[in-house]
């Protein structure tokens, strides 16, 4: 059974909930730092950023290419002004754990495990665009803790490829349909199941882009173990993930809809409750 920190990850346990920060923080702690508020106070259990090298992950020709932006005019200013270093995440550890929530971040780029590894990470996501990084993958593997992975755009035969490199023994892959925001006719719930069938004894979590919260609480009726959502203060702020993203509320109203879906589940065995038997009594007439 994989671990995050304190908490156990499978069947028979909470559903872990991860709010996706990503990049929805526009280059700004005190942002960042209010999403973390929203996240503590939804009841989730971790928060998730995203770790680049800029100068490794993208090619000089895609840094230059114009693209206005709120850093200036190429790709380039984007990518660096999106992007936290030493101080910021230094202060997004001390506060959250000053907060007592979780926090880790994908890695797209070895450089950047390393960087994170200093933080003692309670695991490693792995984003759907790096699934088949197989020098990523194997990095990232090496340092032994749990990994998260993202299966979005994924053939089966690839998802296969990099549980291969990473392994079962620590692992949970996480059903993800890589659009922005998702149509729900795209979501292809039923795919939980598969996953299941294929990587048995491996533990299945959901990451989703859809609109709304209803749907990612329909996975955990198909049996996942983590949700993932991005969340924003916003939708309407500027950036490509927001309007994919969860305002404050509907987190809220995710993690108490889990909790109750949880809570409603029961064991399947089919009992006369005590708080029936006087209903029996009075409509039963034979």
């Amino acid at each position: 059974m994989v671990q995050i920190g304190n908490f156990k990850i499978g069947e028979g346990n909470p559903v872990f909930v991860i709010a996706e920060i990503g990049i929805n923080h526009n280059g700004s702690l005190d942002i960042a730092k209010r999403l973390i508020d929203a996240a503590v106070e939804a009841g989730c259990q971790a928060v998730k950023f995203q770790k680049r090298t800029v100068d490794v992950v993208y090619t000089p020709e895609e840094l230059g290419k114009p693209r206005e932006n709120p850093f200036g005019p190429t790709n380039g200013d984007l990518k660096r002004g999106l992007e936290f270093g030493r101080g910021e995440y230094d202060e997004i550890d001390r506060y959250c754990k000053e907060k007592n929530i979780l926090w880790f971040a994908s890695p797209w780029d070895e450089e950047s495990v390393d960087f994170l590894e200093q933080y003692n990470p309670p695991c490693y996501k792995i984003a759907s665009a790096s699934l088949t990084d197989d020098g990523l993958l194997q990095r990232i593997r090496s340092k032994g803790r749990p990994i998260v992975i993202s299966t979005g755009m994924s053939t089966m035969d690839e998802i296969k490829h990099a549980v291969e490199i990473l392994g079962t023994g620590n692992l949970v892959l996480m059903h993800t349909v890589s659009t922005y925001p998702a149509e729900n006719s795209e979501l292809n719930l039923s795919c939980i199941d598969t996953l299941k069938e294929h990587f048995p004894g491996v533990s299945i979590g959901y990451s989703g882009h859809e609109r709304g919260v209803v749907l990612s609480v329909c996975a955990v009726a198909h049996g996942v173990c983590i949700v993932e959502r991005h969340i924003t203060l916003d939708r309407t702020m500027w950036g490509s993930d927001q309007p994919a993203s969860v305002e404050p509320p509907g987190l809220t109203h995710l993690v108490r809809d889990i909790r109750m879906y949880e809570d409603a589940r029961g064991d399947g065995v089919k009992r006369v409750l005590d708080t029936e038997i006087p209903i029996k009594k009075k409509l039963r007439r034979k």
